[in-house]
């Protein structure tokens, strides 16, 4: 059975992508783990001073993801198999582990509200999308599952595609969720508006997926992306972490237009095959 990962720090944008995450589960017929993993707060005098002892902190963490649990359970009527988890310990190595045992479907996590992409994600949902070679999922604040996925849209520049481009994955979650799979290529419009090189050997990649190409005309990258989202009603886009840093464009602050952050659409990570 698939399951998928939802790490929680209990805070809004954690609950508000958990949310997301359950409705997500059920329509795809999934199970899920809530996983908290916390830390031991250290006073950072001339000597350093644990402020707080682990059993205290582990008592206080499985009383919090109980209660999580038992909203869960209730909001979801048993609808999907619900199972929790804490560690002590860092976050990524924890998730790392625990993807490495369970192989998710998905790990899901929440965005913050803040300006600048350290802000909104924190090194440690940042790390998580470096690190973890399973597709990490970042909900933004607001984000409701709704009516499901219906459009996917995969970030593409056509560059070493054989090498690059997660193919296999691409096909899986298309066809898990029965998604229109877009493929999107922004280029410059001073430049002549041919299809690139690498073109034919993607299509014949992800032929199963049926994907239309849309080759956006725009100056930047990130703002052609947002806008074709925004019009065309996408419900996910999907990135390659490793490949370039699209992912930290689209959140980054604008000074002249609300980027993804506040289009609240999801992004899904996935590494390169």
């Amino acid at each position: 059975m698939k399951t998928i990962i939802i790490s929680t720090d209990f805070s809004p944008a954690a609950t508000n992508a958990m949310n997301y995450a359950l409705d997500m589960a059920i329509a795809i017929d999934a199970s899920v783990l809530l996983f908290h993993v916390y830390s031991v707060p250290i006073s950072m005098t001339e000597v350093p001073v644990m402020l707080v002892s682990v059993e205290e902190l582990e008592k206080n963490a499985e009383a919090q993801i109980a209660t999580v649990r038992k909203n869960v359970e209730h909001i979801t009527s048993g609808k999907i198999k619900v199972e929790t988890l804490t560690r002590l310990g860092d976050t990524v190595d924890e998730l790392e582990t625990q993807c490495n045992t369970m192989q998710p479907f998905a790990v899901v996590m929440g965005a913050h509200n803040s300006s600048g992409i350290n802000a909104l994600f924190g090194s440690t949902t940042l790390s998580s999308i470096r690190r973890l070679h399973w597709p990490v999922i970042i909900v933004p604040p607001g984000k409701e599952y709704g009516k499901g996925i219906k459009k996917i849209g995969f970030a593409c520049d056509f560059q070493h595609v054989m090498e690059t481009t997660p193919a296999g994955a691409i096909k899986t979650i298309t066809k898990q969720f029965g998604a229109e799979l877009h493929v999107l290529n922004v280029r410059n419009p001073a430049k002549e508006p041919e299809k690139p090189s690498e073109y034919p050997l993607l299509q014949s990649m992800l032929q199963e997926a049926n994907p239309v190409y849309d080759f956006i005309q725009h100056h930047d990258m990130e703002e052609g992306i947002n806008e074709f989202a925004e019009k065309n009603n996408l419900d996910l886009i999907i990135t390659i972490p490793k490949k370039h840093k699209l992912l930290e464009g689209l959140f980054r602050k604008s000074s002249t237009k609300q980027l993804l952050m506040h289009s609240h659409i999801p992004i899904m990570c996935v590494h390169e095959d």
